[in-house]
């Protein structure tokens, strides 16, 4: 996969000793010279880092170093040898929103030693699109294991930011963002809201990464993590004062312990995305480039991405439930959604529409104890509920064409999930399909660990690897936040990870600039399952004393599957609810989810963005725009376009009065023809959106 590619690695003085009375600047510049990054050790021996951007310090001396059990290296260091390192390569993903990503770096290291004798390297990649740094352990004269207290990373920033954050919560994602200036962070009103239940807010001037900042000047910064395995999550900690963030690491059961590994190891990357632009942040590859390559040997062409129906959203607004049995009533449920007749007819649905997988919650026994707290582990992987005939609807799904994602609810259940894996991934195998969504709702057991922890951490990417060697895809719900390891392992399709289109269900729902906001946020770091697709945005469908609904237009519904990545998109609405606009829902049937060429055309983060897309192996081109509370008028250039071609553009607009929460559901059908270098005005109602097909 790699193009092009050399690594130097040059004035490397190893075990030269430097006295820790001299200090010590070691510097890079980034490919086209734009960000300078430095590595420090003070006269004192402590070790810092430095960021330039444009000429102008954006981080000045931020200090660096780890607590060990029984070493402190954060002061009194030695240098023992430095280096230097360059690499440009190019590699091609196996699926994404670009053919080739270039992979152009130059990199510095220090290699360190406590005066207890610990050696630890501090390695910086400088980027054309930020830097990168991370803590490396080698195993030459370092104890087999160590044992990390706190890791002692800061980053000193130079003004007081416009900030869009969402509080650190050790146990979920699942917050609303906010939008503030970096000084006025402060996260107590979300203590005691009951969504989602089973937060964990410890310090409310603490931040989840990725976190994201724009300057007075216009540039925009975000502090993220790559590469998050053996290791608890990234969380920043405030002091407002300084304006200064410091890294909180979730502890484990061991409250004095944030990591227990092995020697040789190295922490996460540390990354600081930066651009002159929001627009730039979107088309930023530094998290994928600061992951390892691809471990999954042989033929991949079993990683396909895709569209999916399934037995979900009906779930969420009451049609029907995930239960069985009532076990209150003692009697079987009456509208239990996972039958062998409603999913032969989504199976049905998916066929006729090209459609590739269907989604079927509620399927396998469980879900009538799931809150027992006498029996915490309910969950049988491979035990169908009686109406759920397994063999049956695996030979439909077969004869149809498609197959169905099997969801593995958890429970948060580590111990008795990764005992049933085998026997689990066997049975969806034997069964002819290759796909599960896992899920973490609740407290994790055992008790005392963290979704955000290093437990927890090391599962999530278990079941990668264990999934892999059966060639099955993942999509998970409730894990943590992604980290570019779908560079890794490509079968990690997808991830929730954060407030998803299912709190518009039940809950006081999601405003207009959620998505907006999760664009240059959560989704830095990977794609999200959010599952759009609402066509029937009032919820009253069902109960109609129901007053909540998606604060959405269903054109901005249909913008989502160009604006929000992902390679796996549902369509989650009902199906009745397609069948009955089937000219809008054509959008959707069109789509792809994997695309050679993305341009952002326009981009405010929180309020507005225009993004258009080349389909794989393609030259049609599919643009989606979309905005908050706010109603805009665009116009874009179709620079991107093929020159001397004539394209046919059929255009899915918010119609006449359209409004987000009054008048959701007009959606204006047109078709134009244009070439390359011509302009097309794009109008966007409150809480609305526009998508549009260019066809060659």
């Amino acid at each position: 996969m790699i193009k092009r590619l050399f690594f130097l690695l040059v004035g490397l003085a190893a075990f030269i000793r430097i006295s820790s009375a001299q200090a010590v600047t070691q510097q890079a510049q980034s490919p086209n010279g734009a960000i300078q990054g430095s590595l420090v050790l003070t006269e004192k021996g402590e070790p810092g880092f430095k960021v330039r951007y444009k000429g102008v310090e954006i981080i000045p001396f931020s200090k660096l170093g780890m607590a060990l059990q029984g070493h402190d290296l954060s002061k009194n260091l030695t240098l023992i040898g430095k280096g230097t390192a360059s690499q440009k390569g190019v590699w091609r993903p196996v699926w994404g929103e670009v053919d080739e990503i270039t992979d152009h770096y130059n990199a510095i290291q220090l290699e360190l030693k406590s005066k207890s004798g610990i050696r630890m390297n501090v390695v910086m990649r400088v980027y054309d699109e930020g830097i990168g740094f991370r803590y490396e352990f080698p195993s030459d004269e370092n104890p087999p294991q160590i044992m990390i207290e706190k890791e002692l990373t800061e980053f000193q920033l130079t003004e007081d930011y416009k900030v869009w954050w969402a509080p650190s919560d050790w146990d979920s994602n699942e917050h609303t963002y906010k939008n503030t200036p970096l000084t006025q962070i402060d996260a107590t009103s979300y203590l005691g809201d009951i969504e989602p239940f089973n937060q964990r807010i410890f310090n409310v001037h603490a931040v989840q990464t990725p976190v994201t900042m724009q300057s007075a000047t216009g540039y925009c910064m975000a502090i993220a993590e790559a590469g998050l395995i053996d290791y608890g999550a990234l969380h920043l900690e405030l002091d407002r004062d300084a304006k200064r963030f410091s890294a909180r690491i979730i502890p484990t059961t061991d409250a004095n312990v944030i990591s227990k590994n092995k020697t040789p190891f190295h922490t996460p990357w540390r990354a600081v995305l930066i651009n002159s632009s929001a627009a730039g942040l979107l088309t930023n590859r530094l998290i994928l480039n600061l992951n390892e390559p691809c471990k999954i040997e042989g033929d991949l062409s079993w990683i396909k991405p895709q569209k999916y129906v399934g037995i979900w959203w009906e779930m969420h607004v009451g049609k029907s439930g995930w239960n069985y049995r009532d076990l209150a009533a003692k009697k079987l449920s009456t509208n239990h959604g996972a039958t062998t007749e409603n999913v032969k007819k989504h199976i049905d649905f998916a066929a006729k529409h090209g459609f590739g997988g269907v989604l079927v919650e509620g399927w396998n026994e469980g879900w009538d104890e799931w809150f027992n707290v006498n029996k915490p582990e309910v969950f049988d992987f491979t035990k169908p509920y009686p109406d759920y005939n397994m063999p049956e609807i695996s030979r439909y799904a077969k004869e149809k064409g498609v197959k169905i994602i099997v969801h593995n609810e958890t429970a948060a259940a580590v111990e008795s999930y990764e005992r049933q894996i085998p026997a689990a991934y066997d049975y969806i195998r034997q069964n002819g399909f290759n796909a599960i969504k896992t899920g973490y709702v609740g407290y994790v057991l055992p008790k005392g660990e963290w979704h955000d922890g290093q437990y927890m951490i090391n599962h999530f990417n278990r079941v990668l690897e264990k999934a892999a060697e059966k060639q099955i895809m993942v999509v998970a719900h409730e894990p943590v936040r992604p980290s570019g390891l779908h560079r890794t392992w490509p079968n990690f399709m997808a991830a929730e990870a954060a407030r998803g289109m299912e709190f518009n269900a039940w809950s006081k729902g999601n405003d207009p600039s959620h998505e907006l906001t999760l664009i240059f946020t959560r989704l830095l770091g990977g794609p999200m399952d959010y599952t759009p697709g609402i066509f029937q945005v009032e919820l009253n469908q069902f109960d109609p004393n129901k007053k909540d609904r998606v604060r959405t237009t269903v054109a901005k519904q249909l913008a989502l599957y160009v604006d929000l990545y992902s390679p796996v998109q549902m369509a989650a609405d009902l199906l009745e609810n397609y069948e009955k606009r089937p000219d809008v829902f054509q959008f959707i049937k069109d789509v792809p989810t994997d695309w050679s060429e993305t341009r952002v055309l326009n981009a405010a983060i929180g309020d507005y963005v225009t993004i258009a897309r080349r389909e794989k192996n393609s030259d049609n081109w599919f643009v989606g725009s979309m905005t908050d509370e706010t109603p805009r008028q665009f116009k874009i250039k179709l620079d991107f376009l093929e020159p001397k071609r004539t394209y046919e553009v059929t255009i899915y607009e918010d119609g006449p009065k359209a409004h987000y929460l009054d008048n959701p559901y007009p959606v204006n059908i047109r078709k134009v023809k244009v070439k390359k270098g011509q302009t097309l005005k794009i109008n966007l109602a409150a809480g609305g959106g526009w998508a549009a097909k260019f066809d060659r």
